[in-house]
Order: C-alpha cells, then structure tokens, then sequence
C-alpha cells in the first residue's frame, strides 16, 4: 500500500514539474496571464488592443473623503491603458451596458481587488465617445467615473 502511495506522489509531482516547465505558446489562451495580470479574464469579442500609449493610472479608495476612483475623469485615446490600483478598501470596476447604451467592446465586470497596490489593467480599444464605469458595491455611495476616448 505505500509504494503504491509513493509511486502515485511521484507520478503527481512528475507531472506538477513537467507543467511548470512550459512555456504558454504564442496566440494561445491567455486566461491565465490575464488573471496574473489583474486584467479581465473574459473575451470582449474584438481583437486584444496593443498598448501603444499612455498608461493613466487611477486610483480605487475608501477612506474618510467616501469611496472614489482617483480621478473619477479620465481622457485617453486608443492604444491607452488605464491601470486601476486599488489603494485601500475592496472594490471593482464595471462599464455596464445599461449606463453605456449602444457602446459596444465594454470589458466584463472586474473581480474584486482586495490587495493593496492590486491593479487591474484595461486596453482602451473603445471607439471615440464617453463611457461610464462604477465600483459596483459602492455605486450608490457615489464611486463612478466616465472615460473620454478621442481619437
């Protein structure tokens, strides 16, 4: 019985190494990336933009002002990437379709960032236009923003 244990811990941990040894190739699935990143995981449906910008950083918190984005109005152009860096409390962020009508390309709704300094990165691959985002939790305290993309 315990060499059939050891053998089969061998086995596992043969198998754990070879995975870790691996690279990801080019083009295949970055879900994993994505989630090490801090970036939505979930498929937009377009294209992934290549940052070729700016990065605009802005800031997620709660603190004795209430619960805000830093700043809560952002100007960008495609090709930007908006790093959102959670600096205390725990919040998300989301561009809901109903407060974006008729905008399409809108990332998922963000997992909550817990971890101070935490970021989630998002491409601005929108068209033209103002979008709407929010904190989802914290919404109705006030956490929202627009993002202007220009040309």
């Amino acid at each position: 019985m315990q060499h059939k244990l050891l053998t089969t811990s061998l086995a596992a941990c043969a198998v754990l190494l070879a995975a870790c040894g691996k690279e990801t190739p080019k083009g295949a699935d970055t879900a994993a990336a994505t989630a090490a990143t801090g970036a939505p995981a979930a498929s937009t449906g377009a294209p992934a933009a290549t940052p070729t910008g700016k990065v605009i950083t802005v800031e997620l918190n709660s603190d004795a002002q209430g619960n805000y984005f830093k700043p809560n109005e952002i100007e960008a152009h495609r090709g930007d990437v908006i790093r959102y860096t959670l600096k205390s409390g725990v919040h998300n962020v989301h561009f809901l379709p109903d407060s974006n009508p008729g905008k399409s390309n809108l990332p998922p709704a963000s997992d909550m960032l817990q971890l101070p300094n935490q970021t989630l990165d998002i491409p601005v691959n929108f068209e033209p236009g103002t979008y709407y985002f929010q904190c989802d939790p914290h919404a109705a305290l006030g956490m929202t923003g627009h993002l202007e993309v220009e040309d």
